[in-house]
């Protein structure tokens, strides 16, 4: 239910840049640089394809899907691994560098976008030497970091709505929240499903 929301949310604000107007939503904050045709180009390329890294949640992580619809899990992980590895690292990593904020607000989206893209790779790699267990772990974490493209923006409205702040410190704030609670939560998940597995065993 939370991912259908979150879903919701994503495709209903990305909807708003098919107009390709450079004034409208987050571009009104970014009108030095939206001159420059790289960073325009990662722009648009990573709003309207970072939603099918988002869809995959809802096949990746269904067991009834994984035993009953193989073939379906496949195919959702193949869009996954190459929209993150081929087509939103790159666009997201020039974003970065162009980050408002100044450098924390960098420094925070060049680290999740390389952890982004170290465990979408270990993901696959893992997967390919048969080893299941750290496949879905590596995933998690990787899931967890396609999912600060939600928390990013409800973290702001939290933190806005709370506290009177100046809005570059809010954005360097939203720029570490978006992601490292979430990384937390992945290894926090992937603790306890180890500690579930490991005593079951030890009942065997």
């Amino acid at each position: 239910m939370l991912l259908c929301i979150a879903t919701f949310l994503m495709l209903r604000g990305i909807v708003r840049y098919y107009s390709m107007q450079d004034n409208i939503g987050f571009l009104q904050f970014k009108q030095e640089y939206i001159h420059l045709l790289p960073w325009k180009i990662a722009f648009y390329t990573h709003v309207f394809s970072i939603i099918f890294a988002l869809l995959a949640g809802f096949t990746q992580f269904s067991n009834h899907l994984l035993q009953k619809h193989k073939p379906l899990h496949r195919v959702m992980g193949k869009i996954y691994v190459y929209d993150i590895l081929f087509v939103n690292f790159p666009a997201a990593m020039i974003m970065a560098v162009y980050a408002n904020g100044l450098l924390p607000t960098k420094t925070a989206f060049v680290i999740l976008d390389c952890l982004w893209f170290w465990f979408t790779l270990k993901a696959i790699t893992s997967i390919k030497n048969r080893n299941i267990i750290a496949h879905k772990q590596f995933m998690i974490r990787s899931y967890a970091l396609t999912l600060s493209a939600v928390t990013l923006r409800t973290w702001k409205i939290i933190i806005s709505s709370f506290v009177l702040i100046d809005p570059l410190n809010l954005y360097m704030i939203d720029a570490w929240m978006g992601f490292v609670p979430n990384l937390l939560l992945a290894e926090w998940l992937i603790r306890t499903s180890k500690k579930k597995i490991d005593k079951r065993l030890s009942f065997k």
